[in-house]
């Protein structure tokens, strides 16, 4: 049985996202922005549970995939499998993939290859926190 969502099945209007998601949810989620470095709710969290999409409570990736980067985002370096799509983005006059949730197709952040963090896998999924929602295992965020 697979868990992962199916592309898109989350879909409203702008209108209906504009009054579910907060002025700064929607200019990141739903308009592919970018919160401040440093300035994110969960750069620093460490409590152990699941990180859903801030738009539709997809569960995106477990607390054990986080690390710190120092990059001023949360990081992790794998999504739940089929939880987070891949596109290829060419703004700010370069080259990078960005990363949506799947269900929804809400704005995440971008991936990164190769810069040589000590993780199972080469690479850093840079989360803006605005885009997550954090679903603690025991009930208590940190």
């Amino acid at each position: 049985m697979s868990t992962a969502p199916a592309p898109n099945s989350v879909q409203k209007s702008e209108e209906e996202w504009r009054a579910i998601l907060s002025p700064a949810q929607f200019r990141i989620l739903r308009q592919k922005g970018t919160e401040a470095a440093g300035t994110g709710e969960y750069e620093h969290n460490k409590a152990a549970g699941i990180y859903e999409c801030g738009a539709c409570g997809t569960p995106l990736y477990k607390s054990t995939t986080k690390f710190n980067s120092g990059c001023g985002w949360p990081a992790f370096f794998e999504a739940l499998p089929g939880a987070v799509t891949r596109h290829e983005d060419r703004s700010l006059f370069m080259v990078r993939t960005e990363i949506t949730c799947t269900a929804c197709g809400g704005h995440l952040g971008h991936v990164f290859k190769g810069e040589g963090f000590d993780t199972p896998v080469d690479e850093r999924h840079c989360v803006n926190s605005i885009s997550l929602k954090f679903n603690p295992e025991d009930g208590k965020a940190e």
